[in-house]
């Protein structure tokens, strides 16, 4: 039997959309309905976890992905010319480690308990066994969705289309209206804000840092790009370790103030928290992580918030909790692996 991904997929021909009295044309989108999607998105987002809402830019970025195509998304109109429905199936670009296809939509709420997310996962698991044969790589494939806890209906369907609950991530948050404790830091280490320049090295210290996290892919240069150059993103509130001049750890920060509204307080997401490997067991986490806290109380936020896997090999639970971090909200990833 061979070993390539692309002969161990049995992909259907097609991938067809089922008819629904509700939805009367379906349809590939354009970036013309970027607003349109996001209003479906935000949406949902109000029902399924109310304190965060999708952003306009992270639905524009998917029209910029060169490895993803127009047969990878799906929207459904009503009789009216509504967009009442959005499906996107989308590849990471890195496929050295492992192909990963992420099953991405949301259903107005109204339109709901119809079937038509049934029909909508049933196109979407057909479109990621396509895109995962097309694939010419030894390594694994995987079809992963991720479930807020507070949406049994998307896991019925994950589960429907033999998808099985794998892992947990928790949001974390901490209150920033008390002083955060700074520690000290070895004299051949620096702490020193993420400056654009240097968004490359702290990239390849990110890719580093994560190569023993469960289902982490490498950043290429581009997609980097699309967090590090969005508007959201927070130089300024970054922190670096810099030793012998090279970024050894790092803390980086996004801040969504269209947020603020959902979540009742001015604060700021926690990207990534990291240590390239050969540099771990120093202490450099906590330093980089309170640096940054300190950094976002004294810019007028309130809260600081970030995702941990729950099963974490660097036992970033405990270094988080320890840091005055509770547990805020829960979700689950389903997955199924070829």
């Amino acid at each position: 039997m061979s070993s390539q991904l692309s002969d161990r997929i049995s992909a259907p021909e097609t991938a067809p959309v089922a008819p629904h009295e509700a939805i009367a044309v379906w349809r590939s989108p354009t970036r013309d309905d970027i607003d349109a999607i996001h209003a479906v998105v935000a949406a949902a987002d109000q029902v399924d976890h109310p304190t965060w809402v999708t952003t306009r830019g992270s639905i524009a970025d998917l029209f910029d992905m060169p490895h993803v195509s127009a047969d990878d998304a799906l929207v459904g109109e009503n009789a009216d010319g509504q967009i009442v429905v959005v499906a996107a199936v989308v590849r990471e670009q890195d496929v050295t480690v492992e192909v990963q296809v992420s099953l991405r939509g949301a259903v107005l709420p109204e339109y709901r308990r119809r079937g038509i997310g049934t029909i909508v996962g049933a196109w979407q698991y057909a479109r990621a066994l396509q895109v995962l044969a097309e694939v010419d790589v030894e390594v694994e494939g995987v079809i992963e969705q991720y479930v807020h806890e507070g949406n049994p209906g998307a896991e019925k369907i994950a589960l429907a289309n033999g998808l099985a609950g794998e892992r947990w991530f928790v949001v974390m948050e901490r209150d920033l209206s008390g002083p955060v404790e700074q520690l000290d830091v070895d004299a051949h280490v620096t702490l020193q804000a993420l400056t654009p320049d240097r968004d490359n090295e702290a990239r390849l210290a990110r890719n580093d840092a994560f190569r023993d996290h469960w289902g982490s892919v490498p950043y290429s240069r581009e997609t980097w790009g699309k967090l590090t150059g969005g508007d959201n993103f927070r130089h300024d509130l970054c922190t670096v370790a810099d030793v012998d001049g090279r970024v050894a750890a790092f803390c980086l920060v996004s801040v969504n103030e269209a947020n603020w509204v959902h979540r009742g307080a001015r604060y700021g997401y926690i990207e990534y928290v990291g240590v390239v490997r050969d540099h771990r067991g120093q202490g450099l986490a906590p330093r980089v992580l309170t640096s940054t806290l300190a950094s976002m109380r004294a810019a007028g936020l309130e809260k600081a918030q970030l995702d941990v896997d729950t099963a974490s090999p660097t036992g970033a639970n405990s270094l988080y909790s320890s840091l005055g971090f509770v547990e805020r909200e829960r979700e689950q990833v389903f997955t199924r692996r070829f």
